[in-house]
């Protein structure tokens, strides 16, 4: 399925019923007086966060949806039945903003969170309303009330802990199929990765988090370079960043110091507070590398940098160093979590159930 990050609709909230003007009519009651009941309400149009969705390609072939009208009022004292509302299913992370202000409206950072995105008009009034002690025979009624209508933009971010950057090729999709549940294509040519891949790792019981795959970026790429720019904004999320770094390329001319520091520019170029967020480099493909190579490598390539942060010497192939990675990496999500006071969420399947009290006769 293709991935589809950004969409554009147009809704419609339905209008409001109608009042009716109508007056009682039965035998022997030459004043029956005003019987005319209310429009019913036009229905609303909701948005719904569902885990079960992690594209916005529903969207992009279906852009109007419109609710139904509510019912005109009757005579009898009936009211008009409301119009039906509409559910539309988003993808966690989805940001619904105006899509000619660019105003940000909702956010559905939950599952199951629901929000109303157009109000449905409400029902006019009948004529029953205005009776009165001096107005007992009211012919008056109001029609009903507009639903709103707007056009949004839906964009979505993806939710992750940890994102994954680094040139194409740099085995950033090994990487994540070694320590994560996640199965994204693998092959050995450049932009295997064509859309944003989530996993979940599981250090232990009660422990996990989720990291994201992206496709590989290129110098450039904030300019609309390659195929990452499209998603850099799903790294905003993310609280740790891993910069996967190729120690064994095909090319023997390419200089992997000049590729990582050309990544680095395209984060500060594309959003400040991305480049500022946390960054790890994650030495890659060192198995490649001669072992008594691999330290004099290492040192030359972090001092060229003039890297400053943690560094991790992994194989993802061999999933070598991997285990060391993924416990240092959670117990910095772990730390960032309670710093920003979010509650970890425990996995199900670790919850120990209370023990059996009940006894047997």
């Amino acid at each position: 399925m293709k991935f589809v990050d950004e969409a554009f609709i147009d809704i419609a909230a339905g209008d409001g019923g109608n009042g009716c003007v109508s007056f009682r009519h039965e035998k022997y009651k030459e004043f029956g007086g005003p019987n005319g009941g209310d429009g019913g309400r036009g229905g609303h149009v909701y948005a719904v966060a569902d885990s079960n969705l992690n594209t916005l390609v529903d969207f992009r072939y279906s852009r109007r949806h419109e609710a139904r009208r509510g019912e005109h009022g009757m005579g009898s004292d009936m009211f008009g039945a409301a119009g039906d509302d509409i559910l539309l299913k988003m993808p966690v992370g989805t940001i619904i903003s105006d899509a000619e202000t660019g105003e940000v409206l909702y956010e559905l950072l939950k599952e199951g969170e629901v929000v109303t995105i157009a109000k449905g008009g409400d029902g006019g009034f009948g004529n029953m309303r205005f009776k009165s002690a001096i107005n007992r025979a009211p012919r008056q009624k109001t029609p009903g009330w507009p639903g709103e209508k707007k056009s949004l933009k839906l964009e979505l971010k993806v939710l992750a802990d940890v994102g994954l950057l680094g040139m194409p090729n740099a085995g950033k999709s090994t990487l994540i199929s070694a320590i994560s549940n996640a199965r994204p294509r693998i092959a050995d040519y450049p932009f295997t990765t064509l859309h944003p891949n989530l996993g979940v790792v599981r250090v232990g019981p009660e422990q996990s988090f989720v990291v994201a795959d992206l496709p590989g970026l290129i110098e450039g790429a904030s300019e609309g370079a390659g195929l990452g720019h499209l998603f850099l904004r799903h790294l905003q999320r993310t609280r740790l960043l891993l910069h996967v770094i190729d120690m064994a390329p095909f090319d023997d001319a390419v200089d992997p110091v000049a590729q990582a520091k050309a990544i680095v520019g395209e984060l500060k170029k594309y959003d400040a507070a991305l480049y500022e967020k946390p960054r790890w480099l994650v030495l890659n493909k060192l198995d490649m590398v001669p072992a008594d190579e691999r330290a004099a490598r290492v040192k030359d390539f972090v001092k060229r940098l003039r890297f400053k942060g943690p560094v991790f010497e992994i194989s993802a192939l061999t999933r070598e160093g991997c285990e060391h990675l993924v416990q240092a990496v959670y117990q910095q999500v772990k730390a960032q979590q309670a710093a920003e006071h979010v509650p970890v969420e425990v996995d199900p399947r670790f919850v120990e159930l209370p023990p059996d009290t009940s006894s047997s006769s």
